[in-house]
């Protein structure tokens, strides 16, 4: 993923400052996401940064009085428009990152717990709903939720924001509403959706629906299975997907038409068992999709594939990019700083000769301006 274009991507980005413009917008985005790039977690590291890598960033940045100061990094990113600078964020990943057809695309929230109080801070945490290429591995985009929306409403501005023709969209229970799938089908992409009890009429009706294929012999052969099993972490996991199709099974689905394209349920059935202890325990999931007799398998990852983003974007986020414990708190700046951790991710996964993790890649980073450079595609 070369990011020789990234500053050409933010250039265009409106500059928030009406007055005492001592710095160009275009160079204190390039310095917060370098110094977000080596670890910086906050404006005050972020300037310190700057000022101990001075001469090489006036290799490529204007600089015309220097670097800029810890109070005017977060006075230009608490004013700085979130969803401009996001959806700069996505054209950019859009230019750099290939999403091949049918690749997994999965949709989900994340909450910030220390984003909100102190001096100015906003009166709640920031919750950010992202969209993470499971296969790529990067962070396509995120949208943050409104203080007195959620994520129902979040989900379609995101959506906005990608292209997702081609793709499989995930999302978890919240996401599982009409108008989303709907979205969804319009902008060329396929939908798998967890039902829960959010979506009380359709839960129950997918539930009988299995509930009858597994009585009635003479309907068995249209459930399609698969099998996992898997071994780690003191525990063994069995995890059963099963997946009925066809205009005879969704005619059973009451307001059915509310569901665009709605061809196939599914119901995946995971059992834990602890290797210490012997103790077993069982969990049963239910999903729409609207793939037409899609094989049991691709289901089956897919559920998989979206649960990923809690280890692969969430927890890194959180375990080696500080974002949880991060008190960034001010106006719109805790959700810029959210964009620049992502930008930051997103060129440390591009190395593909990369053997260590993300913090110590960002340490390198930090240390070896030959390796930034070798990041930032220059």
């Amino acid at each position: 993923m070369p990011a020789s274009s990234l500053a050409h991507h933010f250039i265009t980005i409106t500059d928030p400052r009406q007055d005492n413009r001592s710095h160009k917008l275009i160079d204190i985005i390039m310095l917060a996401t370098c110094g977000t790039l080596a670890g910086c977690q906050d404006w005050v590291e972020i300037a310190d940064f700057g000022e101990a890598k001075v001469n090489w960033f006036k290799t490529f940045l204007s600089l015309d009085n220097g670097i800029p100061s810890h109070d005017t990094f977060g006075r230009v990113f608490s004013l700085l428009n979130p969803a401009q600078f996001q959806k700069h964020f996505s054209v950019w990943m859009q230019s750099v990152a290939i999403v091949t057809k049918g690749q997994v695309i999965a949709i989900d929230g994340k909450t910030s717990r220390h984003s909100f109080g102190g001096n100015g801070g906003a009166a709640t945490a920031l919750h950010l709903v992202s969209a993470f290429a499971t296969a790529n591995g990067v962070a396509l985009g995120q949208v943050a939720t409104d203080q007195k929306s959620n994520e129902i409403t979040a989900i379609p501005e995101l959506l906005k924001l990608l292209d997702i023709s081609g793709c499989l969209v995930t999302t978890d229970a919240m996401g599982c509403q009409s108008d989303i799938a709907a979205d969804i089908v319009a902008r060329g992409g396929d939908y798998l959706l967890a039902v829960k009890g959010n979506q009380a009429l359709l839960h129950r009706d997918i539930k009988a629906c299995f509930a009858a294929h597994a009585t009635d012999p003479s309907l068995r052969s249209v459930i399609a299975t698969s099998t996992t099993n898997n071994t780690g972490h003191g525990r063994s996991e069995s995890r059963v997907c099963d997946i009925l199709s066809g205009s005879g099974v969704i005619a059973k689905i009451r307001h059915k038409n509310n569901w665009l394209n709605l061809n196939t349920i599914v119901k995946v059935t995971a059992q834990r068992t602890t290797q210490k202890t012997g103790v077993a325990s069982q969990q049963t999931r239910y999903y729409i999709c609207s793939l037409k007799d899609p094989a049991a398998e691709r289901i089956q990852a897919a559920v998989r594939a979206h649960w990923g983003i809690e280890n692969s974007l969430h927890w890194v986020l959180d375990m080696a990019m500080g974002e949880d414990n991060s008190r960034v708190r001010t106006d719109h700046a805790p959700a810029n700083m959210a964009v620049l951790r992502h930008i930051a991710l997103n060129l440390i996964r591009s190395d593909k000769t990369r053997k260590v993790g993300i913090k110590i890649s960002q340490h390198r980073a930090g240390w070896s301006t030959e390796y930034m450079e070798k990041l930032l595609g220059f």
